[in-house]
C-alpha cells in the first residue's frame, strides 16, 4: 500500500507478458504506445526505421522484454505509460 492505493510491483524481464497481456494492455493505450520504438535493441535488430505492424511489435515484444515501453502502471481502468515522476504522481493522486 502507498498513499492509500494498493501497488503491485512486476519486473517484466523476470515475470514476461504473455501475448493475452499484451494486447489487453495495447487494447487500453494502443499497440504504439506501449512500444519502444527507440530502444536499442530494436535497432540491434534492424528494425528501428521499419513500419510494423502492431501483431508485428506484439511479437517483438513478446521476443525482446526491452521493447516493452516503462515505466507502466495500471490503475484501474486507466494505463499510463511513460512519462516522469510527475506524470505517474498526477495518474495516482486521480485515482485516489
Amino acid at each position: 500500500m502507498q498513499n492509500g492505493i494498493e501497488v503491485t510491483d512486476r519486473d517484466y524481464f523476470k515475470d514476461t507478458f504473455s501475448e493475452a497481456e499484451l494486447r489487453e494492455l495495447a487494447a487500453m493505450a494502443g499497440t504504439e504506445n506501449i512500444f519502444a520504438r527507440r530502444s536499442p535493441s530494436l535497432k540491434k535488430m534492424g528494425l528501428a526505421d521499419k513500419d510494423l505492424s502492431d501483431d508485428e511489435m506484439v511479437d517483438l515484444m513478446l521476443q525482446e522484454p526491452k521493447l516493452v515501453r516503462r515505466p507502466m502502471m495500471k490503475i484501474g481502468g486507466k494505463l499510463v505509460v511513460g512519462g516522469g515522476n510527475a506524470a505517474m504522481e498526477e495518474a495516482i493522486a486521480a485515482a485516489k
